[in-house]
């Protein structure tokens, strides 16, 4: 995988194929580059794709102590890697670092976002994350991601065979960098309308019909926010969306 350097010294591998105008695609909690590598597929017929280890994860270095801030300065790394410019395309948490990126000022032609898992200003806590966290300073690392996917909505059954995975574990301390992210804005994680103010780039806010109504409303929220903002609602879909489905509707919206 080629690599770039942050500037703190952190070292970002990525993947890119296709060609075209430059999309990076941003993965969300415990994702890897090849996370994102169907979507990158199905886009790669007209754009140049980049797919990458967000820090701490697969082939990319981490630098401690986390900053939201550093996670940016990754995004810019590959932007200037691409020829200083590029649509982003952020899945769950990593569209709340797109937002970050954004807000920032990165020169990032448009914006594509795919259901940021954001609260309402209204929501009960969620005691899911503090134990994540516990889970984490403990080292059981198992124990930390069947956690994380069961409050994100897994069946507990499905949860525990998915953090059995090999690999898997190894990724659980970058949950604490996602908690960060949902929350960098404000506490709680909820929508952090002060950051939505500053993206203004043409955005899509992407989300399913039958996903949580939490993050439907955080998308809904968002898309009405923005500055010049389109929203897309697929009809039947959860949060994780068949590359099939999801690539014509980016592939439009960027085109």
């Amino acid at each position: 995988m080629p690599k770039v350097t942050s500037a703190d010294g952190t070292t970002i591998a990525y993947e890119v194929s296709g060609a075209g105008s430059p999309v990076i695609l941003v993965g969300g909690a415990l994702n890897v580059a090849a996370s994102t590598r169907p979507l990158a597929q199905a886009l790669e017929h007209r754009y140049t794709v980049v797919s990458y280890d967000r820090r701490g994860r697969g082939a990319s270095t981490d630098t401690s102590p986390y900053d939201v801030a550093r996670e940016v300065d990754d995004i810019a790394a590959l932007l200037t890697a691409l020829g200083g410019q590029a649509a982003v395309f952020g899945f769950s948490s990593g569209a709340a670092l797109v937002v970050e990126a954004a807000a920032a000022g990165l020169p990032i032609t448009k914006v594509v976002l795919q259901e940021p898992p954001y609260a309402q200003d209204d929501a009960e806590p969620n005691e899911g994350g503090p134990a994540v966290l516990r889970f984490l300073a403990d080292g059981r690392h198992r124990e930390a991601v069947e956690t994380f996917l069961t409050m994100a909505g897994m069946p507990a059954d499905a949860a525990v065979d998915l953090a059995a995975q090999p690999g898997m574990a190894d990724l659980a301390p970058t949950l604490a960098h996602d908690f960060a992210v949902m929350g960098n804005a404000t506490p709680g994680g909820t929508v952090p309308y002060d950051l939505i103010a500053k993206v203004t780039q043409p955005t899509l806010v992407i989300y399913g019909s039958a996903s949580p109504p939490f993050m439907i409303d955080a998308a809904r929220s968002i898309a009405n926010a923005l500055s010049d903002g389109q929203q897309v609602e697929l009809q039947g879909h959860q949060h994780v969306v068949p590359p099939e489905v999801l690539g014509p509707v980016v592939e439009a919206f960027l085109a």
